[in-house]
């Protein structure tokens, strides 16, 4: 059993890796960067580390830091979170050649779920159906696979995520210019200026399925829906995806468990399948081998423990969970509150809290690092908490969701609980099954 764990990480998801740990008897130990020095994940756990200044890449993204911290504070293992380093590679190979165990999947798969065109073909060869559209090394192939893929696509970085290095491209005129910007995003995000083309569904819903897995058995726990978004990014979700047929429901999650069963996945991992509102006929988009934000969720509606599913894991037990054993139980959601200005195009607001009230109650939960004086510096993700409730129906979490957000009082910095509120009240949200292009129809 891993006797200390490292965390490679920060901010709400370090305080939630910090509590299983803690209740698991294993002893935490937090790297952490000088404006983090002093936040309430380096109070909770058992020791610090400091990595080096604010920015990511001198401390959370180097390393050479972070596993030389880990390997002085005589760690056994590293639990990387989401973001950062969690689908770092290079960064699992380090830790692997330290003596080190990585609380994630393998190598192999790492590489193969971190090359979108990679996972994109380990999914066919599972028997995974995908969107048109595929790889194009020079700019005459892009022209020409988007001619051959049709208008509206979608340019893709190849080794991206949360919606960095994407751009939508309606007309064959436009595609220059926003190949050029996704690229540079992609160069900037990710080092790797390579993009791919995917066609673009109007109707489309983002749904994903949560895996576990042990390296020889693969269970799912369920659904999700995250397609209220902006900018491809996620701002609410819920377990399970509502409005769903389950003749649909069950294709996509055996279709997850078959690409996990595929690639023997170890770990907890996330299946995201774009889903056309019209038909619900589904396509594969990408595996994230890591924790997701979103993770809560399906914890509210199994009572499944995910993050000691990871750690289990990684001490090497197999899964005790069959899949007959997972009965999903009423409806939760999660709205992420970010420290943005909903008002100037989701700006970041950097800065210190001088008020910080969170609901509480039955069926209500939060999962936070941020307390009144505390400081958002502008290094990192805008994210200050993640409210999830949950309901014996959806109708009921939602009900709850509206009363918990009248009950958020954040003072300092402007915060998205107000366009929550919005979403929450919106009669296609209360009837559900929305698609991507929710927000645009958002009344102010």
């Amino acid at each position: 059993m891993i006797r200390r764990l490292f965390i490679a990480n920060r901010g709400e998801i370090a305080l939630r890796v910090i509590r299983t740990a803690k209740a698991m008897g294993i002893t935490t130990v937090l790297g952490v960067s000088s404006a983090d020095a002093a936040s309430l994940p380096a109070l909770m756990a058992d020791e610090t580390v400091l990595l080096g200044p604010g920015p990511s890449s001198q401390s959370y993204l180097a390393i050479d830091k972070v596993v030389a911290a880990m390997v002085a504070a005589k760690c056994d293992a590293v639990h990387p979170g989401y973001g950062f380093l969690s689908e770092n590679a290079a960064f699992a190979k380090a830790v692997a050649e330290a003596g080190i165990r990585f609380v994630g999947p393998d190598i192999k798969t790492l590489e193969g779920m971190g090359d979108k065109l990679a996972a994109r073909a380990l999914a066919l060869e599972a028997g995974l159906p995908v969107l048109p559209g595929g790889e194009a090394a020079t700019r005459e192939a892009i022209h020409a696979r988007a001619a051959e893929t049709g208008y509206p696509l979608l340019l893709k970085a190849v080794a991206g995520g949360g919606g960095k290095g994407m751009r939508r491209v309606d007309r064959a005129e436009d595609l220059d210019s926003a190949l050029d910007m996704a690229q540079a995003e992609a160069q900037a995000a990710f080092g790797n200026n390579a993009v791919y083309v995917e066609r673009f569904v109007a109707k489309g819903r983002h749904v994903e399925v949560q895996l576990l897995g042990d390296g020889t058995h693969a269970i799912h726990l369920g659904t999700r829906d995250c397609s209220i978004q902006r900018r491809f990014q996620k701002l609410v979700e819920e377990a399970p995806a509502p409005a769903m047929p389950e003749e649909a429901r069950a294709g996509i999650e055996n279709a997850a468990v078959r690409l996990a069963q595929h690639i023997g996945y170890r770990g907890a991992g996330t299946a995201e399948f774009l889903v056309d509102a019209t038909d619900f006929s589904f396509y594969f988009l990408e595996l994230n081998a890591r924790i997701q934000v979103e993770h809560p969720v399906t914890e509210a509606i199994t009572g499944v423990d995910l993050v000691e599913q990871q750690l289990l894991v990684a001490s090497g037990k197999a899964l005790k969970l069959a899949q007959a054993m997972v009965r999903p139980v009423g409806h939760a959601i999660e709205v992420r509150i970010n420290a943005e200005d909903p008002e100037a195009d989701f700006r970041p607001a950097p800065g210190r809290i001088a008020r910080a009230a969170w609901p509480a109650g039955p069926g209500i939960r939060v999962d936070t690092h941020i307390a009144a004086g505390g400081e958002v510096p502008p290094f990192y993700d805008s994210l200050l908490g993640k409210l999830i409730v949950h309901g014996a129906t959806r109708e009921e979490a939602v009900a709850r969701l509206q009363a918990a957000l009248a009950r958020i009082a954040i003072e300092g910095v402007p915060t998205t609980a107000g366009l929550h509120a919005r979403i929450a009240a919106d009669p296609r949200f209360a009837a559900g099954g929305v698609d991507t292009g929710f927000l645009t129809g958002l009344a102010s």
